[in-house]
């Protein structure tokens, strides 16, 4: 992510360099780095929070700013730094952050949004703690042996970002919604694994469990073909409806949000149901490509809900006060 950008030279100063633009270092622009992260990696999650009341929007951009950039950190392709070398930033970076926590003053592009957010909800460290600790995993492992070891992965980089996101969409029943939220995690991040086998695959990873490859007969070489055999799309069939298991655990969820809430989780939810669609659609053909849901798609399922989300996010604005001692 680039923080800080050259103005353009005018003619007359074409020989001479102009010293860099700095950027701001508030509160409002943290946040607005993390806006800008979560529209340009999060693009479904992105629209679906165009759906919440605005004073929401900030607090879910910080959160995705949060995990993108620790994922930057760990997985993009063209870091100079070396596995140990990410380790150590990844590492830093979750100091910075637990520092910031503790009182400490934080000079980052993004965490000062991240910290401001955890103390309006009272957010729990622990989630923060379990997130960085699968980062760090995915530095020392390619692989799970099993569905449970899998899970264990996953309650840190997808149920733990569920819980993060449930305070501030806000529930009529927060035990419960915590759960479900848990559910939804592990839904996303099991279609992500089916959608991205290839870009993980040349990160040396795959993430579908050791045990499922076996029992189908898929070697790890066979993932790295441009088509997928029959024995690695009745794998992937098999994935597909273990992630819509998680789903269904999932959906009730929604119902316990708040009202404004939960246009923004429907759409979150049947955007990224969807891809496991046109996984199927494209035969389970998805090593040699990333299946998309259509743009059109996209966003017919966001303007059906529009409406309803406007109109819950006004109702909450119609109330009233009342002072001591008035009649």
């Amino acid at each position: 992510m680039r923080l800080a950008r050259l103005a353009p030279a005018t003619p007359a100063e074409s020989r001479e360099a102009r010293p860099p633009v700095l950027e701001p270092w508030t509160l409002s622009a943290a946040y607005e780095r993390c806006r800008l992260l979560h529209a340009r990696y999060g693009r479904t999650y992105y629209l679906a929070t165009l759906l919440l009341p605005r004073w929401k929007r900030r607090h879910v951009h910080a959160l995705y700013g949060f995990t993108r950039y620790a994922d930057e950190i760990v997985d993009h392709l063209a870091s100079t730094l070396d596995r140990p070398g990410q380790a150590a930033a990844l590492h830093a970076w979750g100091q910075q952050l637990f520092a910031g926590l503790q009182g400490a003053p934080v000079q980052d592009p993004v965490l000062p949004a991240v910290l401001h957010t955890v103390r309006a909800f009272d957010l729990d460290p622990g989630d923060f703690e379990r997130f960085l600790h699968s980062m760090a995993m995915d530095l020392r492992s390619g692989g799970y042996q099993t569905y449970q070891d899998l899970c264990g992965y996953m309650e840190g980089s997808a149920a733990a970002v569920g819980t993060m996101m449930a305070p501030i969409l806000e529930s009529s029943d927060p035990p419960a919604a915590r759960t479900h939220a848990r559910q939804l995690g592990l839904a996303f991040q099991l279609t992500n694994f089916i959608r991205d086998i290839a870009e993980d695959l040349q990160r040396g990873r795959v993430y579908l469990p050791a045990e499922d490859l076996e029992r189908f007969g898929v070697r790890r070489a066979d993932l790295a073909a441009d088509q997928a055999s029959p024995a690695v799309c009745e794998l992937l069939a098999f994935e597909v409806a273990r992630a819509r298991a998680h789903y269904r655990a999932a959906e009730p969820g929604i119902d316990l949000l708040a009202p404004s809430s939960r246009p923004c989780v429907r759409v979150a939810f049947d955007l990224y149901a969807a891809i496991l669609e046109e996984v199927e659609r494209a035969g389970y053909q998805v090593l040699d490509r990333r299946v998309r849901v259509p743009h059109h798609r996209r966003l017919g399922v966001a303007g059906r809900h529009w409406a309803t989300a406007h109109a819950a996010a006004r109702a909450e604005r119609r109330v009233t006060i009342t002072t001591p001692g008035a009649r």
